[in-house]
């Protein structure tokens, strides 16, 4: 399958030599005016981005505007970390993805970025998780990678966009329900894996306003969509041991529940909707304020939220969303301290030692 997507033509010299040499044996800032954390604190940050050398240089000519990855640097992501007193943070690549219109190119940047994890991992030792990114829509590439990255790299789940461009007859974009993930979705169910999902910039949405203001919007926007697309394809009742990781405190989801068909039957039981948005797990990127929380945490069971910060570098400061948090009223201590820690270690029991 060779996807055809516009601005993209610079993967023509994207190579992978060499990219196998980056893994070792398989593994068995800013923000100076916020108070010290807690003593004691030990978060585990589930939405924590990273670069790979390969997709700096990718990213670098398209314009993005994420100067942060293409600036990533480890020693200063390592020491925001403890600046704020995180533990661990699992690794994942942003929006875009690695995707741009070639199967193969694809394929080797998605190697090389969960390679680099590994490698991140060997010398920060229990400090970093990782979501191997996929090469998706790239189905048998997507296998292939979930194979290597669960069999040989050791990853503690996958990384999917919210939607990937896709050539056909309405020239949009496949969300996470759609028929064409199906064998991905099989695999995901019997490894019993967790998928963290990221939105993404799906156009022309995030172009609707001048100087592409509506990004966050669209963002906010594009987890919710693929949100409805898992519901009307009952992804969670047809693969119920996939353990779904939702950014962003699952986009506008938790404020349009009647309108996604979200509730409770007439003998006030969750209906099927309710029930597997209730079994799904979301961050605290960007939902962080007393105004998203109210409405958050009324639907979602705490047990089922996790700390994640956003960070991108110089920007995403796991201290914005410690402050937010422990501003916020609505938690009690044991609450919070399972926010940051505790119900991640129920996904993630190997993070007990940390």
């Amino acid at each position: 399958m060779h996807i055809p997507v516009s601005r993209r033509a610079f993967l023509s010299s994207l190579t992978v030599a060499g990219a196998a040499a980056l893994v070792p044996d398989v593994l068995q800032g800013q923000q100076a005016q916020l108070p010290p954390p807690t003593p004691g604190r030990r978060i585990i940050d589930v939405h924590y981005h990273y670069a790979s050398p390969m997709y700096r240089e990718v990213l670098r000519p398209m314009g993005t505007g994420q100067t942060p990855i293409i600036e990533w640097n480890d020693v200063k992501a390592v020491e925001d970390m403890d600046r704020y007193g995180v533990a661990v943070s699992m690794l994942s690549i942003s929006e875009p993805g690695v995707h741009f219109g070639d199967d193969a190119k694809a394929r080797a940047l998605a190697r090389e970025c969960n390679e680099y994890g590994v490698t991140l991992m060997q010398k920060y030792r229990g400090r970093f998780g990782l979501f191997a990114i996929l090469p998706l829509p790239d189905v048998d590439g997507a296998l292939k990678e979930i194979a290597y990255a669960f069999d040989t790299l050791k990853a503690d789940g996958v990384t999917f966009m919210s939607s990937y461009p896709y050539p056909g007859k309405y020239q949009g974009n496949k969300y996470l329900g759609d028929p064409l993930f199906t064998p991905v979705m099989e695999e995901l169910n019997r490894r019993r894996a967790v998928a963290y999902t990221h939105p993404f910039r799906a156009e022309p949405m995030y172009n609707l306003l001048p100087d592409r203001r509506a990004m966050g919007i669209t963002l906010s926007t594009d987890t919710t969509i693929t949100l409805q697309s898992v519901l009307d394809n009952d992804i969670a009742a047809r693969f119920p041991n996939i353990r779904f990781i939702w950014s962003h405190g699952g986009g506008t989801m938790p404020y349009l529940t009647g309108r996604m068909g979200i509730g409770t039957g007439p003998d006030g039981k969750p209906n099927a909707r309710m029930a597997a948005i209730l079994s799904f797990y979301y961050d605290t990127a960007q939902a962080f304020n007393g105004f998203t929380l109210d409405g958050f945490t009324k639907l979602i069971p705490n047990p089922h939220i996790l700390f994640g910060s956003d960070y991108l570098g110089n920007a995403g400061s796991a201290g914005n969303v410690v402050r937010g948090l422990e501003s916020y009223k609505g938690f009690t201590p044991a609450q919070l301290r399972a926010v940051e820690r505790d119900n991640a270690l129920e996904l993630f029991p190997r993070l007990k030692m940390t």
